[in-house]
């Protein structure tokens, strides 16, 4: 059946025509490389009709007889759900069958030809990387090129939800100290000022939040630059309450409209080095920059990235939070699904009203994937009218989710068992429960990579000709995204190293398509272990407390030192939680926490 995706295509392609462009790629993204931006720049997806709550990782390319869509293999099934009859087809953009979106292009241009972009959505680094392979093959490059100011008549508006503080008693350090540390960091990169277009960067230097300006995330739109003289925030006056006024003041921060930077690069004395992360800055505004701009930006990624002990221990308390609510929905699975009665949406909907039951929880930290059986093993699935299926039956139950709390953000994902499991759903959850332990339990040398130690999530699997693809560990933000770098654990080479204070998710998994799938996941901090003649090693610390199914192990194929770490956890879990239960759920947690033996 032909959507409404396809008249918007048409209109595209009109424009195009009217405009001399032959090809133009569309960026999933905003100004600021955010991973779920605002619905103001969600126009990838509303033209292809790929679409998510949390946001979907896409690139979509149009020409006069081709509309594709590239997305990661978290999205191939849904993808080419979404995709039917809106005139897009998906590419894939890594596993085996993985085709690069710019050699496509490239492939499918001729010299003379035009590609464009919207300067605005995509990076510096990666714009540059496009203009250098076109003009080699004699293709030109328009980087300007705001389609959706022309085809999206009811574009929604920029976010105009308002700010509020985080108490630094909870973030542990003042906006002074942070911002002190930013400028030096910015001296060692060779610069002299410094704009952050990232928006975690900014809600994390500025210790500012807002509610709604992107879905299951405190932070908001805006700039900030910072120089010895002066911190400038670009945000849009309306945001202001009287409040974050007080608050910025006291630190000496200038606000200024948000649509006011690019006139402001514009106009900065040529003897500045302006230090821009070419990976989060965009390429429209790096375009108007009238001084030298200085490509860097890591250290300060870096500096968000390690948690103080404040942040710790507080994270600690979100922890507790999030186990007693997930205690209380588990629970509610359990007694409700003998009923027949019990949907993904519904339970979605459960679980999300538990969270926020505590008044410290502001929102979940991104929409519930809840799948049932065969939806489980779509890495993303979110439930929705359409795909809502009843929980009934025997089979797997894999929910990922997570809170925004005040105290941290949570994430963590566990499959269950409802009814009688087979032996091969035990079989494959003791898998990838071996690489979930074997991470954990890792011990590793000061300079570490997350890439050096994925294999050690995977190699249970790969040892029977079973894998996944997406990253076995994301960098967590602290009360700001759910997903947050330099940091993570995965194949792909990451020059970042692992180092105290970073969180990270461990969360290997398996999924059967249209059959079932698994994951595991709890977040672990890098710690300090000890101190050798061969120097500093460290270790994770799990931080999440809720159990795993203990229906689903297959202790026959487990060694005693994994039988061991899981009861000791359990053990934590259950010391940690009890005191914070009633009676009856925490004779439930102790059931769920019992020993595992042979």
């Amino acid at each position: 059946m032909e959507k409404k995706n396809a008249e918007y295509l048409k209109s595209l392609r009109n424009v195009m025509q009217e405009k001399g462009i032959d090809a133009v790629i569309i960026s999933g993204t905003d100004p600021h490389q955010s991973e779920n931006p605002p619905a103001h720049w969600r126009g990838r997806e509303w033209l292809t009709g790929f679409f998510s709550e949390n946001g979907t990782n896409g690139t979509a390319v149009v020409t006069a007889d081709k509309a594709l869509c590239w997305t990661d293999s978290r999205y191939f099934i849904q993808a080419t759900q979404q995709l039917e009859g809106t005139g897009f087809s998906m590419m894939e953009e890594d596993g085996p069958n993985a085709v690069d979106l710019i050699d496509w292009v490239t492939e499918n241009m001729k010299a003379g030809q035009t590609v464009a972009i919207d300067g605005m959505t995509f990076s510096v680094a990666l714009a540059q990387r496009m203009e250098q392979e076109f003009s080699d093959n004699g293709i030109k490059f328009d980087d300007s090129f705001p389609l959706f100011d022309y085809i999206w008549k009811e574009r929604p508006s920029r976010p105009q939800n308002k700010l509020f503080v985080h108490d630094e008693e909870v973030v542990g350090e003042s906006v002074d100290s942070k911002m002190e540390r930013i400028m030096e960091a910015v001296k060692g990169e060779l610069a002299n000022a410094v704009m952050l277009s990232s928006l975690d960067d900014i809600a994390w230097a500025t210790n500012v939040r807002a509610a709604n300006d992107i879905a299951f995330s405190p932070i908001f739109v805006s700039y900030l630059y910072i120089d010895p003289q002066r911190r400038i925030l670009f945000v849009d006056p309306e945001k202001m309450t009287d409040e974050v006024k007080a608050h910025l003041g006291k630190y000496n921060v200038e606000t200024r409209p948000y649509a006011d930077v690019l006139s402001f690069v514009e106009t900065l004395p040529k003897d500045t080095r302006l230090l821009i992360d070419p990976e989060k800055t965009s390429r429209g505004l790096y375009d108007h920059i009238g001084c030298t701009p200085v490509f860097g930006g890591a250290d300060v990624a870096r500096l968000k990235s390690i948690k103080n002990a404040t942040m710790l221990s507080n994270l600690a308390t979100a922890m507790e939070k999030d186990g007693v609510a997930l205690t209380r929905f588990f629970m509610y699975v359990e007694k409700e699904y003998p009923t027949g009665k019990l949907t993904e949406l519904g339970l979605s909907k459960r679980l999300r009203e538990l969270r926020l039951s505590d008044p410290s929880c502001v929102d979940e930290s991104f929409c519930s994937i809840l799948g049932w059986n065969e939806h489980g093993a779509i890495v993303h699935y979110e439930a929705t009218e359409e795909t809502d299926i009843p929980v009934t039956g025997n089979g797997l139950l894999l929910v990922d989710s997570g809170g925004q709390y005040i105290y941290g953000t949570t994430d963590i994902t566990r499959t269950v068992a409802l009814g009688t499991p087979t032996g091969q759903q035990r079989h494959d959850f003791t898998l990838v429960m071996k690489g979930h332990i074997a991470l954990a339990k890792a011990i590793f040398p000061a300079g570490t990579r997350g890439s050096q130690l994925d294999v050690l999530a995977r190699q249970f699997l790969w040892n029977e000709g079973k894998a996944y693809y997406h990253g076995t560990g994301h960098g967590v933000g602290f009360f700001i995204n759910c997903h947050e770098g330099p940091q993570n654990i995965r194949l792909n080479e990451n020059p970042a190293t692992l180092q105290p204070g970073m969180i990270t998710s461990n969360e290997p998994g398996l999924y059967l398509e249209g059959d079932y799938g698994i994951r595991c996941e709890n977040l672990i901090v890098t710690e300090k272990y000890k101190t050798t003649q061969f120097g500093d090693f460290y270790r994770f610390h799990t931080m999440t407390l809720f159990p795993f199914d203990l229906r689903l192990f297959e202790t026959e194929i487990m060694t005693d030192a994994e039988i061991e770490w899981l009861n000791s956890y359990h053990r934590e879990v259950r010391e940690r939680l009890t005191p914070l239960l009633n009676a009856d759920e925490a004779a439930w947690l102790a059931e769920k926490t019992k020993e595992l033996t042979r």
